[in-house]
């Protein structure tokens, strides 16, 4: 696509005065005008598939033998009740009960704005600030007969919550509550996957918008918020969108020093957005004007490996196992050993839903079996210090018959995107 003339005009004044993101958004206001919000259709979780997260909760308890299980707020709350709500030092708590109803215990002044989000039938009881919410917990266990038992603590539970309800309730015996917590997000239903595919959706036509936009002389930060605009016009809440410019690819989160866009330099882009609470998280590389050998070797072989990591993706294959056929692919050829540099120095892979990483990995120590409904992230990229890095980003989820793209993995280093 061609550039807007007063977008040009910008760019070439950037070698005397530092570009702003905003002044390249103005410009480019014209071509983001022709964007549409695509996230229109997507159907948010409703109640019914929330009773039903609530019921599955409730057995996996009943086979750990837990009496209840205690939540701060995050997406683990979120994904329960509808209820969103950040963390401070005053708690906002979720207790689900093995039976019946779960309970809310929140702050007294934010009990209108909670009820706003509440999406299920539950109690909700408050605090005020001379109380504790964990004592106001405690005895709404005691009346249940609920207070003597086991009682799992979700693992995001800060230590101060925990102190404080095992002094509101000292009968209960603390467990992990994972069982019961990953046993229900860990494996994905076709309304979280559908809102998945839309946010992934939305990321690509994302980088098919700003890729061809960027031009010499942008810093990674300028490349981000031309991506972070074309995602919110798409529909999407942009959650993060690194640019990493030449040697600074080399390292997987980026760099401080600023560097702007070059002949034969790298491009690594790290993105994602969420819709209606699910996320994506897709990478693309390629190289600003034409690539030298070593380059597109090394792109070529991320994407072997990428590819790698797909087809050893199998029902009951332990999650570990995936890195390790990549790690060996990758040693066979020059890099590593293990997670030595240059080579891959990260995980192969996160999972991934409302939060941009989940348990459980594609790391070599996971034992966990791949199963229906798991999401996870595929980004074995490679990382040569001082030179440059490749990642190749893209997710898929399990189906009974394997793994199933959410985006399509670049076919080639002269088709990035």
């Amino acid at each position: 696509m061609v550039f807007a003339p007063s977008r040009r005009s910008l760019l070439a004044a950037a070698a005397a005065v530092p570009l702003l993101s905003s002044g390249l958004l103005r410009a480019a206001e014209p071509d983001l005008s022709a964007l549409r919000d695509i996230t229109t259709a997507a159907t948010p979780i409703d109640a019914a598939e929330r009773a039903g997260r609530l019921a599955r909760a409730q057995r996996l308890m009943r086979a750990q033998g837990l009496r209840a299980v205690l939540i701060e707020s995050g997406s683990t709350m979120t994904y329960f009740t509808g209820v969103r709500w950040g963390r401070s030092e005053r708690p906002t708590l979720l207790v689900i009960p093995v039976e019946g109803e779960p309970l809310i215990v929140c702050p007294f002044f934010e009990e209108p704005s909670i009820r706003q989000t509440l999406a299920v039938p539950a109690t909700v009881r408050t605090w005020q600030e001379d109380g504790i919410a964990m004592a106001v917990a405690g005895a709404w266990l005691r009346e249940r007969g609920l207070d003597r038992g086991g009682v799992g603590i979700e693992e995001t539970v800060r230590q101060f919550i925990v102190a404080d309800f095992a002094a509101a309730a000292p009968d209960l015996r603390q467990r992990s509550a994972d069982p019961v917590v990953r046993g229900c997000r860990m494996v994905k239903t076709p309304a979280e996957i559908a809102l998945m595919q839309v946010a992934t959706d939305v990321t690509i036509a994302a980088y098919r918008w700003t890729h061809p936009r960027v031009e010499k002389g942008m810093t990674g930060g300028e490349i981000g918020a031309l991506m972070n605009a074309a995602t919110r016009k798409l529909g999407g809440s942009p959650e993060f969108a690194l640019a990493l410019i030449g040697p600074a690819a080399a390292l997987p989160h980026g760099s401080r020093e600023v560097i702007r866009v070059a002949e034969g330099q790298v491009v690594l882009m790290d993105c994602g957005c969420t819709v209606k609470d699910y996320q994506s998280d897709v990478s693309r590389t390629w190289v600003h004007g034409t690539a030298n050998a070593e380059q597109r070797r090394v792109w070529d072989l991320v994407a072997e490996g990428q590819q790698l990591a797909f087809r050893s993706a199998r029902i009951g294959t332990p999650a570990g196992a995936v890195d390790a056929a990549v790690r060996r692919f990758y040693e066979a050829r020059g890099f590593g050993p293990g997670y030595a540099l240059p080579g891959l120095s990260h995980r192969t892979g996160h999972g991934i839903g409302m939060d941009g990483h989940e348990p459980v990995n594609l790391v070599g120590n996971e034992t966990t079996a791949l199963a229906a409904g798991m999401c996870f992230s595929d980004e074995p990229g490679l990382y040569l210090p001082g030179k440059f890095g490749v990642r190749l980003e893209d997710c898929f989820h399990m189906t009974p018959r394997g793994p199933q793209w959410f985006s399509e993995p670049p076919r080639s280093l002269d088709r990035p995107v």
